[in-house]
């Protein structure tokens, strides 16, 4: 009977053991660092970049406690189709580091937030990117789930939350969110399905290389309501639009040389007659409405999409220079 207590008793203790250690085989591992993580679950081309970008580091590191937005690599692909390259790969490979850097730590924010603290938290999300002196934001909506709002005005969902990391969080997202100041004015229209048409008539006139180019150039760029509007009212259908001889002086009368930004446009005493790329000026009025050669009337609808070369400024009508005398 002893014997049978002592064996019992040795049982207990040595379960007790088991459980203080942390339990058996089929417990999972504890996670990796960001960037292990990262590249365990697959993230190919975000990995790809981060090496390049020279980021794996502060990825890896213990002292980090990060929050990492990582696009998937079919988001990469769309990313790069989108901007011209042939794949994902082809677009890291031309970028250079340091604009991957931008672009990639646009996508961290400098504490770890898992998802409850996302929904829990302010609308705008500090990120480590730093653009004119300060922190970059991401707009952080929270209707039918997670949704990341980025400079170019599109938006990234979370697909899956809380991925864990022993220096941060992950949260998978199915867009590469783009930053300010990276990109140029044709290549922020081309990220955003908003403005489908006027990247069509931008490439039908010509004006891509120009516009494309070091500027700075601010751009009030009509959506694609806006032309379907104005094709109503020319009576002309979008292929005769695009081959319109006309169609160049159209799209230049939305350009203005110079970075002119939404508070340069208000502090202008009005009514303010701005002149174009064109040659001919259009009026801003005391409401910031915009009213054109034809005196048609069209409002902003949102500001300062900075890019590169210069700065977008979305309107909602298409504006059309005076008539020939």
């Amino acid at each position: 009977m002893i014997d049978w207590f002592k064996k019992l008793a040795g049982l207990c203790t040595l379960a007790v053991v088991v459980a203080a250690c942390g339990g058996g085989d089929d417990d999972p591992p504890p996670p990796g660092t960001l960037a292990a993580e990262a590249t365990a679950r697959g993230f190919t081309s975000l990995v790809a970049a981060a090496n390049k970008a020279g980021l794996v580091p502060a990825l890896s590191a213990s002292t980090s406690n990060l929050t990492v937005f990582a696009p998937t690599d079919a988001a990469f692909t769309t990313l790069a189709t989108k901007l011209g390259f042939a794949s994902a790969t082809a677009m890291v490979t031309a970028l250079d580091g340091p604009t991957l850097a931008k672009i990639l730590q646009y996508h961290v924010l400098p504490t770890r937030k898992v998802a409850s603290d996302l929904v829990s938290g302010v609308a705008t999300q500090a990120t480590l990117y730093t653009f004119e002196g300060a922190a970059t934001t991401l707009g952080v909506s929270t209707t039918g789930g997670v949704k990341l709002t980025d400079e170019v005005l599109t938006q990234a969902s979370v697909t899956t939350a809380d991925v864990p990391a022993s220096n941060g969080v992950i949260h998978v997202i199915d867009k590469v969110l783009v930053p300010p100041g990276v990109l140029t004015v044709v290549q922020m229209a081309q990220l955003n399905p908003t403005f489908s048409v006027l990247v069509e008539a931008v490439v039908a006139a010509n004006l891509a290389t120009t516009l494309g180019g070091n500027g700075p150039f601010t751009v009030f760029a009509p959506t694609d309501a806006a032309f379907g509007a104005a094709l109503t009212e020319l009576t002309l259908t979008k292929a005769q639009l695009l081959t319109s001889p006309g169609l160049a002086g159209i799209l230049t009368y939305h350009v203005v040389a110079g970075d002119v930004r939404a508070a340069d446009v208000v502090a202008l005493p009005k009514p303010a007659s701005v002149t174009t790329l064109q040659g001919a000026a259009f009026t801003v009025g005391a409401t910031l409405a915009i009213t054109d050669g034809r005196t048609r009337v069209a409002n902003l609808a949102a500001t300062d999409v900075i890019a590169s070369n210069g700065v977008i400024h979305v309107i909602d009508k298409v504006l059309l220079p005076p008539l020939a005398p």
